[in-house]
């Protein structure tokens, strides 16, 4: 299979298959690995996605109470000068 190599701005681009990124398991992803590797520009999964498990991690520490303040509400010793 062949694809176009297209100019975009000061760069060059390729557009994948849509078939071809979910046989390699990245159709869907935000975000690829690339690395040159003997001549050729190769694409893998993530190592870990960004942010991957963020989401489950802060509803398990609000769910245990963890996510109360520090230091409880407090204010600058300029608020009151503040007009809202």
């Amino acid at each position: 299979m062949q694809i176009a190599i297209r100019n975009i701005g000061n760069s060059k681009g390729v557009v994948l298959p849509k078939p071809l990124l979910a046989q390699a398991g990245l159709d869907g992803l935000p975000a690829a690995d690339i690395a040159v590797e003997n001549g050729s520009i190769v694409l893998r999964r993530p190592a870990k996605l960004p942010r991957e498990g963020w989401a489950e991690a802060a509803v398990a520490v609000a769910t245990n109470g963890g996510d109360a303040l520090l230091l409880g509400e407090f204010g600058n010793a300029d608020d009151q000068e503040l007009t809202w």
